[in-house]
């Protein structure tokens, strides 16, 4: 039965990680413009491709000559598709037979105007080439994906998948929450296992673990409620929705876990060593330092990789306190957003099995992978022998 059991849980396991990369890997065949639509230039224009952070800033007005993107010196025309219908009437259009005119009557635009760059819809598309060229419509790269500094899903013509934004709105979270959650936590590992009493510490170690069975949205709403107004005014800013905010929650969500791992490995330590280093005339606090903490090192570097892991893996709280803006941070005391906040606001909105759909499986696997490289660290951590570097 236990074989069984076994078997099957890493049968399953394996099954899930196959299909988290599956589905991610499949943003890759993706096209770079919105599924249906294609992009028309004037048969003149020598550029022939365009990358999704390129369409982006043309149809934001932000790139407005040809000449940025290696082209002849002619200004920009967008047209979109609704624009045939201010150019044209409806029986021009052939409104009275399914609108049969309206291919033949957007070729005629595109060939009359050489700077134009036409968004319209597959279905739509002029049935003679003749002066007009259809961009190849590029699928999504490695590059777009994991380089690109914008997240914006819902863009038109090009969604932008750039996942640089969360990835370091995840790491500079994580990192500060466990700059803070550090040294709290040791200290209070030391405290109970060296200097408390043997009644305070039957009082405070239940109590601590107990923190850690506390869901993650009551310690959101602790901190939309306190700490979102405290670190706005205590900071002055805007709005209390920061990186910051978040990086205070994940480091008391943080704290159980580096306290327990962290207090167990120190009272591991043989009482013979203890004693020893007393016998020899060094002080209570001399040996904790010089004795104690070195030799559990090894648990000490654990819970602070099994914190990071914490850190970096939480959703509901990180959601509700950081502010949820998905640019590149440029100061801890800012909105951000993180990895798994994203894929948890997102993913009931995105269609199945389409670009967004895969996208946010994508930064699954990101976060599969991250997570699997700081437990593989922490199981070696904890592995190596208590008496190493003494």
């Amino acid at each position: 039965m236990l074989t069984l059991s076994g078997a099957v849980t890493t049968v399953t396991i394996l099954l899930i990680v196959v299909f988290l990369f599956r589905e991610g890997l499949g943003l890759f065949r993706s096209p770079a413009v919105e599924k249906g639509y294609a992009l028309c230039v004037n048969a003149a224009n020598p550029v022939v491709r365009l990358n999704p952070g390129q369409i982006k800033q043309i149809f934001d007005y932000e790139i407005v000559n040809w000449t940025e993107l290696g082209g002849t010196d002619r200004a920009i025309e967008l047209f979109r598709f609704d624009d045939i219908f201010s150019r044209y009437s409806e029986e021009e259009l052939g409104a009275e037979n399914d609108y049969d005119q309206l291919p033949d009557k957007l070729g005629e635009v595109v060939a009359a105007s050489p700077g134009i760059i036409a968004f319209l819809p597959e279905e739509y598309l002029p049935h003679h080439l003749e002066g007009i060229r259809i961009l190849r419509n590029e699928h999504i790269t490695a590059g777009d994906f994991f380089g690109g500094r914008e997240w914006i899903p819902t863009a038109t013509p090009a969604p932008q998948y750039g996942t640089l934004p969360l990835l370091l709105g995840t790491l500079w979270v994580s990192i500060v929450a466990i700059l803070i959650a550090l040294p709290l936590g040791l200290s209070v590992a030391i405290y109970l296992s060296e200097l408390a009493n043997e009644r305070t510490r039957k009082l405070l170690k239940p109590a601590i673990e107990l923190l850690a069975g506390i869901p993650s949205v009551v310690y959101g709403f602790f901190g939309l409620v306190v700490l979102v107004p405290l670190v706005q005014k205590a900071f002055g800013l805007p709005v209390g929705e920061t990186g910051f905010t978040g990086s205070v929650i994940l480091a008391i969500m943080a704290l159980p876990t580096i306290i327990t791992v962290a207090e167990d490995a120190m009272r591991n330590t043989p009482r013979a060593m203890r004693e020893a280093s007393l016998a020899l005339g060094a002080t209570h606090w001399q040996t904790i330092y010089k004795v104690i903490v070195p030799y559990a090192k090894s648990g000490i570097s654990a819970a602070v990789v099994l914190g990071i892991g914490r850190a970096i893996g939480e959703t509901m709280a990180v959601l509700m306190v950081t502010g949820n803006a998905a640019v590149i941070p440029k100061t801890l005391f800012a909105p951000l957003r993180t990895i798994p906040a994203t894929i948890a606001a997102e993913l009931g909105e995105a269609p199945s099995g389409g670009a967004h759909y895969q996208a946010l499986f994508m930064l699954g696997c990101i976060l599969f992978l991250i997570t699997l490289v700081i437990n593989i660290t922490a199981e070696a951590i904890s592995k190596r022998q208590h008496n190493k570097g003494l």
